[in-house]
């Protein structure tokens, strides 16, 4: 499966940037698989790193919204019977449904560096309604650094760009972590300011 796959994209290859992004529209083609190819395209010298990021962020983002409106308009009984066409098993679906409810909205973005749940979790976001807006914004700032890892190591690892799912797994957690700490360190300091500048007036 996953060698036709590979076939897939690298006809899209000849798409150039949109190739890469129009491969990431298609749920059933894991990014996990196009990414590190697209690393490793990079280091053939056949792109440019940079916008092989930005092309697989917006590709990242727009995606996912197949899964959300299965979830949002087709409800569970509908996800349960085609999920399976987007290589989204029942386990999956599950898994991600209780990181939701124990999590909330904030799961778009957390759960994006999850290995059982990063795929499905778009089905409960719009099983929820979830606003849509909210949950484009949460995915393309989690696919951003996804992205960029991931075509990374498919850069560095050049032939042995496979290896990079492995990899991404055990740094997913921490990398998350950091981007959450970054963003609260972000928050504070503004907010630390606004108070600071309030006060001397």
């Amino acid at each position: 499966m996953s060698e036709i796959i590979i076939s897939f994209i690298d006809f899209l290859k000849q798409f150039s940037y949109f190739g890469i992004l129009l491969s990431l529209c298609f749920e059933f083609i894991p990014a996990e698989v196009v990414l590190p190819l697209a690393g490793f395209w990079v280091y053939q010298g056949d792109f440019n790193y940079y916008l092989v990021v930005l092309a697989g962020t917006v590709g990242g983002t727009i995606g996912p919204l197949t899964l959300y409106a299965l979830g949002r308009y087709g409800g569970r009984p509908m996800v349960l019977k085609y999920g399976k066409y987007f290589l989204v098993s029942q386990k999956q679906i599950d898994a991600s449904d209780k990181f939701f409810e124990k999590y909330g909205a904030g799961v778009a973005f957390f759960a994006r560096f999850m290995p059982v749940v990063r795929t499905a979790i778009s089905i409960p976001c719009g099983m929820a309604k979830m606003n849509v807006w909210k949950f484009s914004i949460y995915t393309f700032l989690a696919m951003l650094p996804i992205t960029a890892f991931y075509v990374y190591l498919g850069y560095k690892l050049g032939p042995h760009y496979k290896e990079a799912e492995e990899i991404f797994n055990s740094y997913a957690l921490p990398l998350a972590l950091i981007i959450i700490a970054a963003i609260i360190i972000l928050f504070t300091y503004k907010y630390v300011n606004k108070r600071k500048k309030s006060q001397s007036i």
